[in-house]
């Protein structure tokens, strides 16, 4: 399914401007965590906005991301009042831990470890 243009820019919108708030944690809810936006998806009617957080360095993503959740409210005041003059009505938001970056890296880690001999040590054996 894709996004209309009207969601991709709020998508776009919220993502610059729910990582300003996380940036700043005036309530200290992410507590120094490296937590950023990795995607946002709206809703078609634009009343729900699926906020995908990257927590790469984060040990305990279930319980920030309960904190998270309990904090909604407030996270969702601060971000009406940076949104507020360009929408009709703040999204309500749900939050997710983005896994791709996660599952990416956990590649890259196997990779690197499997034992691929080089091609001199191939043509060794050859000879």
């Amino acid at each position: 399914m894709n996004e209309s243009k009207r969601q991709q820019k709020f998508s776009k919108l919220i993502q610059k401007d729910f990582s300003d708030i996380i940036q700043k944690d005036k309530q200290g809810i992410f507590t120094n965590n490296f937590v950023t936006v990795a995607d946002v998806r709206m809703s078609p009617d634009l009343s729900v906005a699926k906020i995908y957080l990257s927590m790469m360095l984060v040990k305990d993503k279930q319980g920030l991301l309960d904190k998270i959740d309990m904090h909604k409210s407030e996270l969702r005041r601060d971000l009406g009042n940076k949104i507020g003059k360009q929408v009709r009505i703040v999204p309500e938001l749900i939050f997710y831990v983005d896994e791709v970056e996660e599952r990416a890296s956990r590649i890259d880690k196997l990779i690197d470890d499997l034992d691929i001999p080089s091609e001199d040590e191939e043509d060794k054996k050859n000879d």
